[in-house]
């Protein structure tokens, strides 16, 4: 287990540089000029040079990129163009709404799609299965964006069964959650189906049917256990997707996290913001899949690390 730990954790580093180059080569191409846009449209071009000068934008990018590394290999994230704070205290201050709002996201997909999927599953080739699946279909491909405002419309509109928008306890966390939660719902609606008729059909679970076990026994002790391991991997990406931040469903709902953060930092060119989160994301999803892959082997003890 050592060695795979080892294994990983180089893996994760490379990871975090390859991530962390091309998303600094791709913002350091932009057109913008990030000194103009904190200069603001009216300055001048000595004051512009001047910012730029001061925050490094006139050297090489071999020279800045690596002046970036350097501050990253001692945890500085540095420090934000336009708000002149440390991106690590911009991050911190948006990571707990994040996970909050990550958390909901999760647990609705859950508690939507394993369900439906073991509906499915269990009456296949009937109607049941041909409406989870279509449902599904619909869940997974509907634009976030119309999704949302869907929900807005009916449900904090329409109905006032909700608030329109912004920050507070669970009565702002539902719907943003909910538009996530059903698109990821439909995944694993789809994920669970699959994984479950392709176990029902092997032999252990003939035997223990031969062995006069109960139906539910058999789907509760044999089945459902050995068709959850796609589903650990599938909340490890997840896990890692919405601690990046969620741009277009936080944008909708005024929800202050990780995405409206990295968004507003792209529509003034905040390199230091956009690389951080960006690194932050790659981080959690590395360090999320290492998780998945270390608690599978717990789950079924057939599987080994390597």
């Amino acid at each position: 287990m050592l060695s795979f730990l080892g294994s990983r954790l180089l893996q994760s580093v490379l990871v975090l540089l390859v991530a962390s180059f091309i998303t600094f080569t791709l913002v350091f191409l932009l057109p913008a000029d990030p000194a103009r846009m904190v200069a603001g449209p009216s300055a001048s071009v000595q004051t512009v040079t001047s910012i730029r000068h001061e925050l490094g934008l006139d050297r090489p990018f071999v020279a800045q990129y690596a002046h970036y590394l350097d501050r990253l290999v001692h945890l500085d994230l540095g420090r934000s163009y336009k708000q002149s704070s440390e991106v690590s205290a911009l991050m911190a201050s948006r990571i707990w709404p994040t996970l909050q709002l990550m958390l909901g996201a999760i647990a609705l997909e859950l508690l939507i799609g394993l369900p439906l999927g073991i509906w499915a599953a269990l009456n296949r080739g009937r109607w049941p299965d041909t409406l989870v699946m279509g449902l599904a279909f619909l869940g997974a491909a509907a634009p976030q964006f119309w999704l949302a405002l869907s929900l807005v419309y009916l449900l904090a509109y329409r109905f006032a069964l909700f608030p329109l928008g912004g920050y507070g306890g669970l009565s702002h966390l539902f719907l943003p959650a909910l538009t996530l939660g059903i698109g990821g719902a439909g995944w694993y609606a789809r994920m669970m189906r699959s994984q479950l008729l392709e176990v029902l059909s092997q032999d252990y679970i003939r035997t223990a049917r031969a062995k006069g076990q109960t139906p539910r026994l058999v789907l509760l002790k044999h089945a459902l256990r050995n068709a959850s391991l796609p589903i650990i991997t599938m909340i490890g990406l997840d896990i890692g997707t919405f601690m990046g931040g969620v741009v277009v469903v936080e944008s909708v709902f005024g929800w202050p996290g990780l995405g409206r953060l990295v968004w507003d930092a792209i529509r003034v060119v905040d390199i230091p913001i956009i690389v951080g989160v960006v690194i932050f994301s790659a981080f959690v999803i590395t360090l999320a899949n290492l998780l998945a892959d270390v608690f599978q082997p717990l789950i079924d003890p057939r599987i080994r690390y390597r």
